[in-house]
């Protein structure tokens, strides 16, 4: 793997920072985009450890502007290889069917969809040009099919399963692979305020291993647990009110606002994005309207 330039977004934790573990070696550069300062700054020492050159980005992905600029700045300095688009959040309807908040609704579209085609947007012409290049979008079995009680969720994994699906022929006839990684249940900081029946579900290194597989071989899409993703493509034939009835008693959950609590995680401000703190080591503090990005400028 020598010679990667590898961007990982939701790096923090969970998946994203499964596959960081994953890809650390020697003569790989990682480029870790987060929100919590002290989660990423962990994972960086990590993969420092493991001989990678590390770089980290302290942002919102929905801080969109921002992103881009970012992402196409340090692709113009080194180019980026592989770009998995992994950011997420997710929240539920309320116990008794109450409608989602709507700062819940708009923090899931905005991470869920609009952070991820940001990911990926800066760097599709450039990885055309080179003809060569892999990206990932970090979708869900939710989006094959969607769960009653998170609907915005749902239609936020489909909506980006869509945008893969429609632009992987473009990007393939310029040897740019594109790959669908649609997850089932995996044992990340979002499973600690989800409540309900997390069936055959799969830990964050399994996955990662498994998407870093797909990844590698150019796979168009990688769905799991294999099981699960079975019974998935059994519903999507079964008479709606039969695969209704049985997702609502069987995959009945309640997310306890997750969307908001994330974006209340102590981390950066990002409402002055440019703000650029130049850091020979990782910031072990907090820090407020500043974002972190190591020997970057804009």
């Amino acid at each position: 793997m020598s010679g990667r330039h590898i961007l990982i977004t939701g790096a923090s934790g969970g998946l994203g920072a499964a596959l960081a573990r994953h890809y650390a070696a020697p003569g790989v550069a990682l480029l870790l985009v987060g929100r919590n300062v002290e989660r990423l700054a962990r994972v960086v020492h990590e993969c420092r450890a493991k001989g990678a050159d590390v770089r980290l980005l302290v942002l919102d992905v929905r801080e969109s502007a921002a992103l881009h600029e970012l992402i196409a700045k340090a692709d113009a300095q080194r180019p980026i290889d592989t770009v998995f688009a992994n950011a997420g959040v997710e929240a539920s309807l309320g116990p008794l069917g109450e409608a989602e908040a709507l700062d819940d609704v708009l923090a899931q579209i905005r991470t869920n969809f609009e952070g991820a085609v940001v990911t990926v947007q800066p760097l599709i012409d450039p990885m055309r040009a080179r003809g060569q290049g892999r990206i990932v979008l970090v979708a869900s079995l939710a989006g094959r099919m969607p769960l009653p009680d998170q609907p915005t969720y749902s239609a936020t994994k489909a909506g980006l399963i869509a945008y893969g699906e429609a632009l992987r022929p473009v990007l393939a006839a310029k040897g740019v692979s594109l790959t669908i990684a649609c997850p089932g249940f995996i044992d990340t900081g979002m499973a600690r305020t989800y409540r309900g029946w997390r069936p055959l579900q799969w830990s964050a290194e399994r996955a990662a291993a498994t998407i870093a597989r797909a990844t590698e071989r150019g796979a168009r899409s990688v769905s799991f647990p294999f099981a699960l993703a079975g019974l998935v493509a059994l519903g999507r034939v079964a008479p709606p009110f039969l695969r209704e009835t049985v997702l609502r008693r069987l995959f009945a959950v309640d997310v306890r606002t997750e969307a908001r609590a994330e974006a209340a995680e102590p981390c950066c401000d990002a409402a002055s994005p440019r703000s650029i703190t130049y850091a020979s080591k990782i910031p072990d503090k907090k820090s407020k309207s500043e974002v972190f990005i190591e020997d970057m400028t804009l």
